[in-house]
């Protein structure tokens, strides 16, 4: 079967790798994202790549809130009613799961290469949402591609590499060990863009672009489908390196997005951190 169409893919090469777009999918109610599926799962991951908490949480937050006290399996089979929010972390762990992401990107892996080459460190999540939970505002390092698979929800995106909405000192904290939480102030709203999806419909979100999404009225079902390209790479490794610059009592010019390559600072940050590894 083929999930994404001609014009789906089309869509995706006319916006990728910056311009954040919705994309038609086929991939219906699969029996690997049925709740009690997703449960078995859950229950099977390393608790590392298990994420869950209360879902009636602010836009901003400081810090990572704390889990239910809800079993995982429980959370999901119950997800209607159970108030919460869970995040299924690398699901490719898992034979079924690592198939069903492989497929999904082989569709897409012409349009991509042919914009960023060779798609790398491919992962999958899986996010399980209550009625009306809220992920708070953050960024994350992948390219992605979440497709809605049960329920709606309405995900607000601000432009990625704008330092009004995610200031260079939190990109260089976060490629050197820091959270992705970002500091949410009222009056960033108006910065906002708001994507409504509903099943069958998908999302691309740009390398590092902040969001935070609102959950619709029904139980919800998310799969986010993300590979790292070496532009990506390097564009974290020089924010990293800019972090040691900043450190030196310098102000480091920002990174440049896509296609600048940031190939100079970003060998610096490897060069860097390869000399501490051996030391």
């Amino acid at each position: 079967m083929t999930v994404f169409s001609p014009a789906a893919r089309a869509a995706f090469a006319a916006g990728y790798p910056e311009v954040p777009h919705k994309l038609a999918h086929a991939l219906g109610q699969h029996p690997l994202l049925e709740l009690d599926s997703l449960a078995d799962l859950a229950e099977a991951l390393p608790a590392a790549s298990i994420e869950y908490n209360r879902a009636d949480l602010p836009i901003g937050i400081d810090g990572k809130p704390d889990p239910t006290g809800i079993p995982i399996g429980e959370t999901i089979r119950n997800i209607g009613a159970s108030g919460s929010w869970a995040a299924l972390k690398n699901i490719e762990q898992h034979p079924a799961y690592a198939a069903l992401l492989a497929g999904l990107l082989e569709e897409l892996r012409p349009q991509i290469e042919a914009a960023t080459g060779r798609m790398m460190k491919t992962q999958g999540f899986v996010f399980i949402t209550s009625p009306g939970g809220v992920t708070p505002y953050h960024f994350d390092p992948e390219h992605n591609i979440l497709l809605q698979i049960r329920g709606s929800k309405v995900m607000t995106q601000f432009p990625a590499g704008d330092a009004r909405y995610a200031p260079d000192e939190v990109h260089e904290a976060y490629h050197t060990g820091g959270g992705r939480e970002l500091t949410w102030r009222d009056e960033l709203a108006a910065g906002g863009r708001e994507f409504p999806l509903a099943a069958g419909e998908a999302l691309f979100v740009p390398v590092m672009a902040p969001h935070f999404v609102r959950n619709g009225p029904e139980p919800s079902v998310s799969l986010s489908i993300t590979w790292r390209s070496e532009w990506s790479f390097a564009e974290a490794d020089a924010r990293a390196f800019n972090s040691v610059l900043r450190r030196w009592g310098l102000i480091p010019r920002a990174t440049g997005r896509w296609p600048a390559r940031n190939l100079a600072k970003a060998y610096g940050w490897r060069v860097l951190r390869r000399f501490h590894a051996k030391g």
